[in-house]
């Protein structure tokens, strides 16, 4: 088979996956017409996706501007950690979380002797808060990268003329915010709508269901598979729409081309240098406590595990380690084939933005069952679902640079005369191997903290180890919870480090 003709098939089988759930889906359906619970579950779905994005991305303001015009030891250290979001797992996350701000937490601990009432974590403020934590490193890395892309010059001049630092913003800043603050609130507003897990751990009741969480239940405590389908459709077509909208608005200002030199925003003392300097310690703190509460509580922990904890171990690496690698050779075809002209694949490649992973598990449910016993295609399932949801990242990673290799390289592979593995190895490898490395060690780490798929298919044998958290969470063991979780978190890291250094070692100079 050729390089183009293992691309198409690859491309096709993406699409077939994805929208081919989604017809399932849409055919199971028997009834259109949304029931009291299901109208709700839709509006809190929408609603604490909004309030999350909106919250995010407010917060992220201040944070990204205070690392924008503020050098202080640890900052790099700080925008790296900035990262780690993507990594943890979010049962992990909300495990954290609960620590901190739960019933026997340090927040309600300091609000009793306030004299305050207690905080509950559980329903909307709970899903938001959670939602705030995974997301607003993210909505500020977005913003501290556009901040970062105003050109020196612009401020330069802004000082030549005495503009002052309100006035600065509201001429340079604020235009970069008009167009990075859209595309950003969209993207968060999407990771929300399709966050599964958060829901199902802090959803605390019927009040505070989502569509996934409602298509869960359908599928495994109702059995009403003309519910499920229909709610799977509804979140496919609320998915489709947004991803649409977040293509179109990831836009910027555009302030035309400067010298190329460090950013260099003026950096006001006074007042303003005290609001920085607590936008960034509350930050941290934000950041930080959760982490640090989680590994106080696991480390006692990890001496008395539950005897279910390894084997839910070694399933999560398996499927991790064979989701990444089926990502990163899907991922770096279709990259090498569009970036040879093959262009229809690209679209092909994003498909799976479209649709959460609980969506596509719930219409290869629907395919299998009654044929065959759902818990017997668990593992599989959850290998290729993880791939396809972490293979729109992997690509967009490696298309820049196979363009550039190609750029580089191609007419001259071309008249040496090599094709194939041989080109592959010699040529493309070597070059693509640092973001290949990154993107696989992403997927890795994903897939290692997914509470989607499994939870559809899983028995009592094939349960991963995010699950078994879940269920020790429900059944109120925090400790040995805490303890798995340290276990998880540091299997995910490790498995991102093993490949993102694998990439840096075999990266050419």
């Amino acid at each position: 088979m050729t390089a183009r003709a293992t691309a198409a098939f690859f491309g096709l089988a993406v699409a077939a996956l994805t929208l081919g759930s989604a017809a399932l889906t849409a055919g199971h359906a028997t009834d259109w017409s949304l029931g009291p619970a299901d109208g709700a579950a839709l509006r809190f779905t929408l609603w604490q996706a909004g309030l999350s994005a909106l919250i995010s991305c407010l917060l992220a303001i201040p944070l990204a501007r205070a690392l924008a015009r503020r050098r202080f030891a640890g900052r790099a250290l700080l925008i790296r950690l900035l990262a780690a979001p993507f990594l943890l797992p979010v049962v992990v996350a909300v495990l954290g979380l609960l620590a901190v701000f739960g019933r026997a937490g340090p927040v309600n601990a300091a609000l009793t002797g306030l004299c305050l009432p207690p905080l509950s974590i559980f329903g909307l403020h709970g899903v938001v808060l959670a939602h705030v934590f995974l997301n607003l490193p993210l909505a500020t890395r977005m913003i501290l990268q556009s901040w970062q892309s105003i050109p020196a010059e612009r401020f330069r001049l802004a000082e030549a003329l005495g503009m002052p630092p309100g006035a600065q913003f509201r001429h340079l800043e604020l235009p970069m915010l008009r167009g990075v603050l859209p595309g950003a609130m969209a993207t968060v507003f999407l990771l929300c709508l399709t966050s599964f897990a958060v829901a199902l751990t802090l959803g605390g009741g019927p009040r505070a269901s989502t569509i996934e969480l409602s298509i869960y239940q359908a599928l495994r405590f109702e059995f009403d598979l003309g519910r499920a389908a229909l709610l799977a459709t509804m979140q496919f077509a609320l998915c489709a729409a947004v991803t649409l909208a977040t293509l179109r608005l990831t836009t910027g200002a555009v302030f035309g081309p400067g010298l190329g030199r460090g950013l260099e925003i003026p950096r006001p003392g006074g007042w303003r240098c005290g609001l920085d300097a607590v936008a960034l310690g509350l930050a941290c703190a934000f950041l930080l406590g959760p982490l640090i509460a989680i590994t106080a509580r696991g480390l006692p922990a990890l001496t008395e595990m539950p005897p279910g904890v390894w084997p839910a171990l070694a399933r999560s690496v398996a499927v991790a380690i064979g989701s990444a690698l089926l990502a990163a050779t899907v991922g770096l075809c279709l990259a090498l084939s569009v970036a040879r002209g093959q262009t229809w694949l690209e679209v092909t490649a994003m498909l799976p933005l479209s649709a959460s992973g609980l969506v596509i598990g719930t219409g290869l449910f629907l395919a299998v069952h009654p044929a065959i016993k759902p818990e017997t295609l668990a593992l599989p399932v959850t290998l290729a679902v993880n791939a396809a949801m972490a293979l729109p990242y992997l690509f967009r990673l490696l298309l820049p640079e196979t363009r550039t290799l190609l750029a580089d390289y191609g007419r001259l592979s071309d008249s040496l005369g090599l094709s194939g593995l041989n080109r592959l190895r010699l040529v493309a490898l070597p070059r693509l191997a640092r973001p290949l490395g990154f993107g696989t060690g992403l997927a890795a780490a994903l897939s290692m903290g997914d509470l989607g798929v499994i939870a559809l298919f899983a028995g009592e044998r094939t349960e991963t180890l995010p699950l078994l958290i879940q269920h020790l969470m429900g059944a109120y063991r925090m400790e040995a919870a805490a303890g798995a979780a340290l276990v998880l978190v540091a299997a995910s890291l490790a498995l991102f480090w093993a490949f993102d250094r694998w990439g840096a070692k075999h990266a050419a100079a």
